[in-house]
């Protein structure tokens, strides 16, 4: 093959050769992905529908809840109906829309937790400016600056990656289609221009990484010095599921892409890419709901308004 232009379709990794195992992914790809999309959406409802969610904290975290809907719904499904109808074909549009969306979704995500690291940081650290630091309108921009510099990740290192000659066939060594498995398809020398975009991105990556770090050094150093306990217990409740979050987020990437290459085994980097990709999704909401009172009254009331106005609707009048 040439170009990439020489075919119109990938071959995407399978989880398993025989029919049983085919039918065990798709049971459980289904089970996570119905969990992630109840959960997120129960978020994302509550905030929009419970007037007292409508803060900086509840606006940042019901993007992150569309984000989560976003990447997961990107990957989950083609694998689940890849497994069910035996198949692993993806077609080269379709590669190219997912490493778009998946790339999109990822960093905007990323961006998102920086913003929400600074948002915990003003909330402890410089509590008597939070409203002028965070009002309604600084937060519209600070997520906006979040879904457009992931757009514009994403548009430049997909232009730049399908722009180059593959010459190695089309098998993608994921069940989904990602850069470095392109990469690896391309021709020799061929890649450099993207492996340059990619150094550029990092950067910009470990930048954000050492801000939510030196965030979280000046939170724990303010936290440690407040007198009473339940002062402190309050704070760390604030700033712990975000940190469980960005902690998993960035471990689950980082061992996955920086992993020496002795460690690596098709079985390993199977289960690594659904650790990071597939399982994130379907975890945050529960690691930001189980210790969340406000979050947890919110979910009550939006059921039991569900459930009476279900009632009502259907007892006679």
């Amino acid at each position: 093959m040439s170009n990439s232009s020489s075919f119109n379709e990938f071959l995407l990794l399978t989880f398993a050769d025989t029919r049983e195992m085919q039918l065990l992914h798709f049971s459980l790809f289904l089970g996570i992905y119905m969990a992630a999309l109840l959960s997120n959406g129960l978020i994302i409802t509550a905030v929009a529908c419970d007037h007292c969610l409508h803060t900086p904290m509840y606006f940042f975290l019901f993007n992150l809840s569309l984000l989560d809907l976003g990447s997961i719904s990107a990957i989950a499904p083609k694998s689940m109906t890849n497994s069910l109808w035996d198949t692993k074909t993806i077609s080269y549009a379709g590669c190219a829309a997912q490493v778009f969306l998946v790339l999109f979704l990822f960093s905007t995500e990323y961006c998102l937790l920086t913003v929400m690291a600074y948002d915990r940081y003003v909330a402890i650290c410089r509590p008597l400016h939070y409203g002028t630091l965070l009002g309604s309108r600084a937060c519209v921009k600070m997520a906006a600056a979040a879904w457009g510099s992931g757009f514009l990740n994403a548009v430049l290192h997909t232009a730049n990656t399908f722009s180059i000659p593959l010459c190695e066939g089309n098998v993608v060594e994921k069940f989904f289609c990602e850069i470095p498995q392109i990469l690896k398809l391309s021709c020799s020398d061929s890649y450099l221009r993207e492996v340059g975009v990619i150094v550029v991105s990092a950067c910009l990556g470990f930048g954000c990484f050492i801000f939510i770090v030196l965030s979280y050094v000046q939170i724990f150093t303010v936290v440690l010095r407040i007198p009473s306990e339940q002062g402190r217990h309050k704070a760390f409740s604030m700033c712990l599921p975000h940190l469980a979050v960005v902690s998993l987020f960035v471990s689950t990437g980082m061992f996955a892409y920086l992993k020496p290459p002795s460690m690596s085994s098709p079985a390993l980097d199977l289960v690594v890419a659904v650790v990071y990709a597939v399982v994130p999704p379907a975890v945050n909401p529960l690691i930001y709901s189980m210790r969340n009172k406000e979050l947890k009254d919110a979910l009550r009331k939006l059921f039991k308004n569900t459930v009476f106005q279900h009632l009502s609707q259907r007892l006679p009048k």
